[in-house]
């Protein structure tokens, strides 16, 4: 039985979730120094709101960067577990991405994709994702073995476990609502640079 056989099939079988909620889910179950690296807009704002881990790093304006940026301090640190938040719309910008990091085998990566179907912090145009695209299908033709749709809150928060104790790379996709943000992430670059390069142990 493949991994994806256990959750659901297709991205419109997934229950539509908040991706505030899920990020504070997410955060609370970190107690190892993971580094999270948080994607452009929503998905760090929310990563920022659920509280500033100094093992936190936040994108600024670099659509499409966080897998990539995520898969670099996997392969520099493996004995820590890195967290790439990205959306939908950025994650298709990179899907080249993705076969990258099966290829590297990075068995300590989590990727989780929050897929609303659009670019709404540019006024909600709609992604691909929307009516054709099923990322989780797209990261397993990649050769991400460990990739599905999270069911529902309950399932997310199983796989996030997993992902945290279990050999990857994992992709857990995850479709949400367009709730905004309740918080902005400061936009500093140097600061959030600095910050995290010294959570990591990469500066002192």
């Amino acid at each position: 039985m493949s991994f994806a056989s256990n959750h659901p099939a297709r991205r419109e079988d997934a229950k539509v979730m908040n991706r505030a909620e899920l990020t504070r889910r997410l955060v609370a179950r970190l107690h190892h120094d993971e580094a999270v690296i948080g994607g452009i807009g929503f998905a760090n704002f929310d990563l920022w709101g659920a509280g500033q881990r100094p093992q936190n790093f936040y994108m600024l304006g670099s659509m499409g960067l966080a897998v990539p940026i995520a898969l670099g301090v996997a392969i520099a640190q493996p004995a820590r577990r890195v967290v790439a938040l990205e959306g939908d719309g950025s994650i298709l910008m990179q899907l080249g991405a993705l076969a990258t990091v099966a290829g590297r085998r990075a068995a300590n990566l989590i990727v989780v994709i929050w897929d609303n179907g659009a670019y709404q912090i540019t006024g909600g145009q709609p992604t691909a994702a929307a009516e054709v695209a099923d990322i989780a299908a797209i990261a397993r033709g990649a050769g991400i073995a460990k990739s599905a749709w999270a069911a529902d809150e309950g399932d997310f928060e199983e796989m996030i476990a997993r992902a945290l104790t279990e050999d990857g790379p994992w992709l857990i996709a995850c479709r949400i609502d367009q709730a905004r943000p309740d918080s902005t992430t400061e936009r500093d670059p140097a600061r959030i640079r600095d910050r995290f390069m010294r959570g990591i142990g990469a500066r002192h």
